[in-house]
């Protein structure tokens, strides 16, 4: 908190601060073991009829009435990870992109609009990166028309909590009506770490292509041919050079078994390898096939010349959070698709009832 020379509280933040990161501490009234003091960090989003929105790394938004507050200061970007390669929240939300290609995307100014038959939101979602080239609220109707001549619903992907972050963006979708539906995080680790691991990757098979084994496994039953090209990263079997380059692991079951032990996918892309899809037989977790997965996908990203590696983990996946910790993930920054309001629908027109198939996270 901010303290002055003679030992008090002061805020030293105003309105013209919107948009800045600050900390603030405010009076409540019945506090948890009587507490009187709350305290924020986050985003000051927005400081309007006496009310301060503050939104946190997480995404959640603080509404702090003026009238309470007893302190207040702009404070630095949160400070660098200490553990883990260094990189900026648009250079990872570019290298995902690429690691979870649609099958349709079209230019809107710097935004990315992404479609592929409703195959998981990533896919089928806007990336608000920069400038769209239009007013928001021009921007979002024409995202949301472009959406609908494809029959599904309007979903933007933005992030929070890391330097560049987009809680703006977010305060501003959510006071028109977009609905935030899903919220994740994205780790980042260093890959040779994961690939030392590998004593018992003599088993993992690598491939360039999802056969029906791996399919079998893969928590999605019946996945498209639209599925198959995300998954393919568009490319099927070696990448075109400079494309990204994809893999595939196997853990073959028991004799009989109707599906793999475990599997697993890998995006090689420049010094990024990012991991998804990593999925364990219940029968046999706490064997260590998940590490398996992984640190032989990561030897194969070595030999491509990656050095860092990313993956996008679910907050209530708390063995897969627990896992990727061990290995020396953490995460960078928290990222979430909201789904624009239902319109009246126009005479004669079907009620919108599409909605893209769970996240594609790992």
């Amino acid at each position: 908190m901010e303290i002055s020379a003679a030992g008090r509280l002061e805020v030293r933040i105003t309105a013209a601060d919107v948009g800045k990161r600050v900390s603030v501490r405010s009076l409540i009234e019945h506090g948890p073991s009587g507490e009187k003091f709350s305290d924020a960090v986050g985003v000051l989003t927005s400081w309007d009829n006496g009310v301060l929105r503050i939104t946190r790394k997480s995404g959640e938004s603080v509404r702090v009435a003026e009238s309470a507050l007893v302190a207040g200061k702009v404070v630095p970007a949160a400070p660098a990870r200490r553990r883990g390669p260094a990189a900026s929240y648009e250079e990872l939300a570019r290298i995902t992109a690429r690691g979870w290609r649609p099958v349709e995307s079209e230019r809107l100014g710097d935004w990315e609009l992404r479609a592929a038959a409703g195959f998981t939101r990533r896919a089928n979602s806007v990336l608000p990166l920069g400038d769209p080239g239009l007013p928001l609220d021009d921007a979002l109707t024409a995202v949301r028309r472009w959406y609908a001549a494809r029959g599904l619903p309007a979903y933007a992907q933005t992030a929070t909590g890391a330097q560049g972050t987009q809680e703006l963006l977010c305060a501003e979708l959510e006071k028109r009506g977009w609905v935030r539906e899903v919220t994740a995080e994205l780790w980042t680790g260093g890959l040779a770490p994961v690939a030392d691991l590998g004593d018992g990757t003599s088993g993992v098979l690598l491939s360039r292509d999802a056969d029906e084994a791996w399919l079998a496994r893969y928590q999605r039953k019946g996945v498209s041919e639209v599925a198959l090209r995300v998954l393919g990263g568009g490319f099927p079997g070696a990448p075109a050079p400079g494309e990204p380059s994809v893999w595939f692991a196997t853990v073959p079951g028991e004799p009989g078994a109707e599906a793999p032990a475990a599997i697993g996918r890998c995006v090689v892309d420049g010094r990024w390898a990012g991991f998804a899809a990593v999925e364990v037989d219940p029968a046999r977790r706490r064997e260590g096939l998940a590490t398996a997965v992984m640190a032989a996908l990561a030897g194969r990203a070595l030999e491509e010349g990656a050095s860092a590696a990313w993956l996008q983990v679910e907050t209530d996946n708390e063995g897969g959070r627990a896992l990727y910790d061990r290995l020396g993930f953490a995460p960078h920054h928290a990222y979430h698709h909201y789904r624009a309001p239902e319109e009246p629908a126009s005479e004669g027109s079907a009620p919108d009832s599409s909605a893209p198939a769970g996240d594609g996270t790992s």
